[in-house]
């Protein structure tokens, strides 16, 4: 009896003893799911802006359409992107517009296009591949963030077009010239006088010719070192057609060294057309016009030897010239010859300034043919160029003046009439 009461109260404790760990360890596992959850709902919370006052900021509101367009009368490559954004955008500064190029996988990495102010709802890419279309989106962003992206629902291409409409004040401007010249041309058919002033230079070239054929020396005409690809090669051998015609005249021997072999056979046929007219035909000599080399200082090796031994009494140098001129001009003033040059390398052109007699410069040496010619169709050509040239220069003139003003006076009418200027210019 006594043993059944004993095994009862241990039986009883025993079973109070299971009941409180079951308690405790429920207990331990509500704590920590409660502890656990606390520290989920932080974390969760702590991955949104906050501002000084620990309140929630929003991100500033994306866009609500992005659309594309090609912009016409171009010559491709330029995409005009537009969008509409939605109220309380004002919160941002700034939208940013990026592109991706469209390839086989899918779309390409997304570039910057450009960054305009958040009042603008437009903005113009450029400088994009003709052959391939582009995807665009928009973000807007401001010191706290920055909104959802917004992009074109369909890729969009720049097509190139046949007229392009900011080349039209240039397409006017090459009327105007052509117009120009086309009118002083008819005029100088129908007999109406064109003023060109005195070039001295060419004036001396009876001069030159006449003072060798005094002193029976030759004349050396040096038609430069380049090819007739070159516009001052073809200058300079019209210049060569009226001083051999002169020569023929005066029956004075001339030499035409020249470091082309098409500059050669170029040279053997303005010669023998001059000898022609002249009526001199068989005074003509093809051997006095060779080929030297085309190394450029093996052939001004070559003609200042010559110039050297047979001291010609007249040089002329016409056409394009380089390290050369100093070594030919200076040369030709060692023998006492007369000499006349012309070109339109300014870096050369002191030299031969400061050498020879006289000198062609830029445009004087371009306008040679025309002046010795006297012909109507290349005295008009020249007239109407020089009224070109002077409406260019009088809206130079303009130009600086009215940006000399804006920087003075920003505050004035004077940027807004020099951005007429530039858009009128095409500029």
């Amino acid at each position: 009896m006594v043993w059944t009461e004993t095994a009862n109260r241990w039986q009883i404790l025993s079973i109070a003893f299971i009941l409180s760990v079951i308690a405790q360890g429920s207990f331990g596992a509500i704590a920590t799911t409660a502890e656990n959850t606390t520290e989920n709902k932080l974390s969760t919370s702590s991955n949104v802006s906050l501002n000084e006052l620990s309140q929630e900021v929003t991100a500033p509101p994306a866009a609500l359409t992005i659309t594309g367009a090609d912009v016409p009368w171009d010559a491709g490559g330029v995409i005009k992107v537009s969008w509409q954004p939605v109220a309380g955008t004002t919160s941002a500064t700034k939208w940013i517009v990026e592109g991706s190029e469209v390839v086989e996988a899918g779309q390409g990495p997304w570039i910057l296009v450009t960054e305009v102010p958040i009042a603008e709802t437009s903005a113009v890419a450029s400088k994009l591949n003709v052959d391939s279309a582009y995807f665009f989106r928009v973000t807007a962003v401001s010191p706290n963030g920055s909104s959802a992206v917004t992009m074109t629902k369909t890729a969009v291409r720049g097509h190139w077009n046949f007229f392009i409409g900011a080349k039209m004040p240039l397409f006017c401007a090459i009327l105007f010239v052509c117009g120009c010249v086309i009118y002083f041309i008819l005029a100088a058919r129908r007999g109406q006088p064109m003023k060109v002033r005195r070039i001295a230079a060419l004036e001396a070239i009876k001069d030159a010719v006449g003072r060798a054929t005094e002193m029976g020396r030759s004349i050396l005409f040096v038609p430069g070192i380049q090819d007739m690809d070159n516009i001052q090669t073809v200058a300079g051998l019209t210049v060569l057609g009226n001083v051999s015609r002169t020569a023929a005249e005066y029956d004075a021997a001339i030499e035409v060294p020249t470091s082309r072999s098409l500059v050669m056979e170029a040279a053997r046929e303005a010669v023998q057309a001059s000898y022609l007219a002249a009526g001199r035909a068989d005074a003509y000599n093809a051997d006095s016009i060779r080929y030297i080399t085309d190394e450029q200082f093996g052939f001004v090796a070559y003609v200042s030897g010559r110039m050297v031994r047979e001291k010609p009494a007249a040089c002329f140098y016409m056409g394009c010239f380089f390290a050369e001129s100093l070594i030919l001009a200076e040369t030709g003033n060692s023998i006492g010859a007369i000499q006349i040059a012309g070109t339109a390398e300014s870096s050369q052109l002191p030299f031969f300034v400061a050498a020879c007699d006289y000198t062609l410069i830029g445009e004087e040496f371009m306008a040679a043919s025309a002046y010795l010619s006297g012909e109507p169709d290349q005295i008009g050509s020249l007239k109407g160029q020089d009224l070109s040239k002077a409406i260019a220069a009088i809206l130079i003139i303009i130009g600086v003046v009215l940006a000399t003003g804006a920087a003075i006076a920003p505050q004035s009418v004077l940027p807004a009439a020099l951005q007429w200027l530039k858009g009128m210019l095409g500029s």
